[in-house]
């Protein structure tokens, strides 16, 4: 079992930046995928960006590359989401998860993953 605590959610205004933090307990992250999903007001959750751990390759939804960034700490059991020049479309509540499986190009259509955290909220004002 695997539990996910996310941090580092907060107000930020449109071209700022943040680093959310997602802290796995249980078990270490060694042949896990990691994902960040959203969930803005009145939408449906969606894929944000996933890292395979063992070897880092990294998925980005089309919405976010080039400005959010995924990466993971070994030492620390955690994965990070960087997220710059935030946009007002980018106000969600953001979900850590985590699974055993790589989806590779099917990730824009991921739902379900084996474990969640409760998620931070990231509001972008304009």
């Amino acid at each position: 079992q695997v539990q996910l605590v996310e941090s580092g959610g907060g107000l930020v205004q449109a071209g700022g930046s943040l680093r959310l933090s997602c802290a796995a307990s249980g078990r270490t992250l060694t042949d896990y995928t990691m994902a960040w999903f959203r969930q803005a007001p009145g939408k449906e959750r969606a894929f944000v960006a996933a890292i395979r751990w063992n070897d880092g390759i990294t998925y980005y939804a089309d919405s976010v590359k080039g400005r959010f960034t995924i990466s993971g700490d070994n030492a620390k059991n955690t994965v990070y989401l960087q997220m710059n020049t935030l946009k007002p479309e980018d106000t969600a509540v953001y979900y850590c998860a985590g699974d055993s499986h790589w989806y590779g190009r099917s990730w824009p259509i991921i739902r379900v993953m084996n474990y969640w955290g409760k998620g931070t909220l990231v509001t972008v004002s304009s």
